[in-house]
């Protein structure tokens, strides 16, 4: 049976991986056993995917990314270049914690940034923006944009990508999709 993915002939896939059609994973990446890749994903240079980490479809992952076990992107996620995820929070080097992996959720439609890292164990809630060299160490909500170290809220984005601007009546158009968002008690919908 042919394969319905395209890999480099550098990449190095083992045993037992699903591989959805149309993902393509490049030169010198390292897929390992027992992950779940979905469809139309991206997976560029020097990307490696431990054993049981779980990507959904259409998720874009840009150069020098390790995703460890315990991470699950779900549709839509990008990860943006040399970002990274950890998944112990308290590694010693001589000191065996592989049963202590914590879980990190990655949402519907959230963008991390170039160089941030993802403190183990949190959810970053759906369409969530992370900007580059952010650090993310507690939960961030759906929709809010992060930056800084430690990251802390700054505003708020619309599915499109666009930075959302409220009105006094709590309203938000996107420029680009022209969708309308309402933001209530610290919460952002879309309309």
């Amino acid at each position: 049976m042919e394969k319905e993915y395209f890999a480099h002939e550098t990449a190095v896939i083992d045993d037992n991986c699903v591989i959805g059609k149309g993902t393509k994973i490049w030169h010198f990446s390292h897929i390992m056993s027992n992950c779940e890749i979905g469809e139309n994903c991206n997976l560029g240079q020097n990307v490696v995917v431990s054993p049981y980490v779980k990507l959904g479809k259409n998720v874009k992952v840009q150069n020098n990314v390790s995703i460890y076990t315990g991470v699950i992107c779900e549709d839509d996620v990008f990860l943006g270049p040399s970002m990274v995820f950890t998944n112990i929070l308290n590694p010693r080097s001589a000191v065996i914690r592989r049963d202590q992996y914590l879980t990190t959720l990655v949402k519907k439609g959230v963008s991390i940034g170039a160089n941030s890292t993802i403190i183990c164990g949190i959810t970053i809630g759906e369409y969530a923006f992370i900007g580059a060299g952010a650090v993310v160490h507690k939960p961030v909500i759906p929709y809010s944009m992060v930056v800084g170290n430690p990251a802390r809220h700054v505003g708020w984005m619309s599915e499109f990508g666009h930075r959302l601007f409220f009105d006094k009546k709590g309203i938000a158009i996107c420029p680009e999709s022209k969708d309308e968002y309402i933001l209530n008690n610290g919460q952002v919908m879309k309309k």
